[in-house]
Parts: C-alpha cells; sequence; structure tokens
C-alpha cells in the first residue's frame, strides 16, 4: 500500500530518486497518489517531497493536480553524455544523411541500451525510443552489439535475468540468443527483425573504446527493408572507426555502465532532426 513504506530506514535521497524514478517508469504526468504508490511511500511523505521538488523547480504541479518534470531538470540533465554527444553527433549525422533511415548512438546502461543520439528518418515506422530512453538489450541490434562485446559471464547475468518478450520474434530461449552473440562477434553486426517492435528492422555495429566496446551506431527501419541493411554495414564501420577516434580521449566509464562486482571473465577479449540542439 502506498501508505506504508515498505523498506523503513531508507534516506531522503533515497526517497527523492524513487520519486523523480516513478516518472520515468509512467512516462507522463501522474497524481500524488501514483508517485507515492510508484516510490513506496506514505502519501505524506510523497506529498513533503513533491512540493519541495515543486519549490526547487524540478517538477511542476499542472492545473489538474497533476505533476511532471520540471524544464530545468531537463536542462540539467543535457551535460550527460555531452562529450560523447558532441563528438559523435557529425558521424551520426553523416549516418543518417547515407541511409535516409531513423539513426541513432547508443552506450550500455545496465541491462539496457541508453540512446544518446537518435535522429529520427522521413519513414514511417513504430517509434518506441527516443533521445534518453533505454531499451533491452536482447531485442535491439544496438543493444545485441552492446552485450556481445561484453565479457562472456555477463551474457549469462543477462539472461538470468530474464528476457522479456515483445513480439513473437522476440529472442526467449538462452542459447538462440547466446548463437546470435557469438554470431555478432564473428560477423562484426548485428540485426533485428521485428523483435522489438512489429513493423521494425534494425542494424547496428559496434565503436570500440581504448579496446573495450564503448558505444554502438545503429539504423531502424521498417520491417520490409531488413534484407538491404546489410549493404550499409561497410560504410556503417567506417563511421564507427571516425567516432572511436573522435571520442578516444573521453574516459571509459562516461561511455559504458559496468555490472557492479561482476566476476572476472579468463575468457575476456579486448576488442533527420536532433533531440539534441545544437
Amino acid at each position: 500500500m502506498a501508505g506504508n513504506n515498505r523498506t523503513p530506514g531508507r534516506s531522503v535521497i533515497s526517497k527523492v530518486s524513487a520519486v523523480l524514478r516513478s516518472f520515468e517508469l509512467a512516462k507522463h504526468p501522474q497524481t500524488l497518489g501514483g508517485i507515492a504508490e510508484s516510490a513506496d511511500l506514505p502519501l505524506s511523505s510523497a506529498h513533503r517531497i513533491v512540493s519541495e521538488l515543486v519549490d526547487e523547480e524540478i517538477l511542476s504541479k499542472m492545473s489538474d493536480g497533476r505533476y511532471t518534470i520540471n524544464l530545468r531538470l531537463w536542462s540539467l540533465s543535457q551535460s550527460v553524455g555531452q562529450q560523447i554527444r558532441t563528438a559523435a553527433h557529425p558521424f551520426v549525422q553523416d549516418l543518417y544523411s547515407l541511409t535516409g533511415h531513423t539513426s541513432h548512438l547508443a552506450v550500455r546502461y545496465g541491462r539496457d541500451s541508453l540512446y544518446v543520439i537518435r535522429l529520427y528518418g522521413s519513414q514511417r515506422v513504430p517509434r518506441t525510443s527516443w533521445a534518453g530512453s533505454r531499451q533491452p538489450l536482447h531485442s535491439t541490434a544496438v543493444g545485441k552489439v552492446l552485450l556481445a562485446y561484453s565479457s562472456t559471464w555477463m551474457w549469462d547475468a543477462y539472461i538470468d535475468g530474464g528476457m522479456e518478450a515483445f513480439t513473437p520474434l522476440t529472442i526467449q530461449r538462452p542459447e538462440r540468443l547466446k548463437e546470435e552473440l557469438r554470431a555478432v562477434r564473428a560477423h562484426g553486426w548485428a540485426t533485428t527483425h521485428q523483435e522489438q517492435r512489429l513493423g521494425t528492422s534494425s542494424i547496428a555495429v559496434p565503436v570500440f573504446h581504448q579496446g573495450d566496446i564503448g558505444a554502438a551506431i545503429g539504423v531502424v527501419a521498417p520491417a520490409d527493408a531488413y534484407r538491404e541493411l546489410r549493404r550499409h554495414v561497410p560504410a556503417m564501420q567506417q563511421l564507427a572507426l571516425k567516432i572511436e577516434a573522435a571520442t578516444n580521449h573521453i574516459p571509459l566509464e562516461t561511455l559504458i555502465s559496468f555490472y557492479p562486482d561482476g566476476p572476472e571473465d579468463p575468457d575476456h577479449e579486448h576488442n533527420g532532426s536532433s533531440e539534441y540542439p545544437y
């Protein structure tokens, strides 16, 4: 129940984080009761935190009494990933100009791929992500690339966490995923065909960073363009090399989110329009 805190002894920071995280999960304005329920806070605690966040212009209260994220928080968030976005944006723009399809750059954030840059193509495809959003690794081309070039112990850790099915074509069997990840390493690119959303296909290649996987660039196209996507691989790989050179000075830890306290892997191998204003 929202009125009972199921985790007593939480810090103020953890409570505030839970309130803000409720907006990330819901992706739309929320009622105070909805925030309290999502954050697992008593209504009185949620009201106090939300009121202070409104005073600080982190949240805004709408005329109907619901709450939404304030533009001040959006402005603050633009500093996150500033270096990689500034360095990589021209090359993602080149990819968009070359293919005409939605083009993006993503880094790994835990179990997800985080879209740092995303430029939309003119062809209509179902949208499931945007700059700043996240998608599971197993159902997207960029995600498969980021997972494939990670340590192999991470494959098992990811599979153990479960693989949600978004369409009937989403990979569900662990061995099938591992087989595909091995193929990604062998070929140097990954594809999806209606695995994240029906009606879409995608392809991606790795962007290395000082010998490790740093990011992935990819394009999303209508499902009927699936067989044509592979012809873009050579150009995508050249653009990936240019992004690698342009971002070589950026610390790796700012590009990739490692699993905390993970085991050592003895087999580890080193290997439009924009939503970002320029």
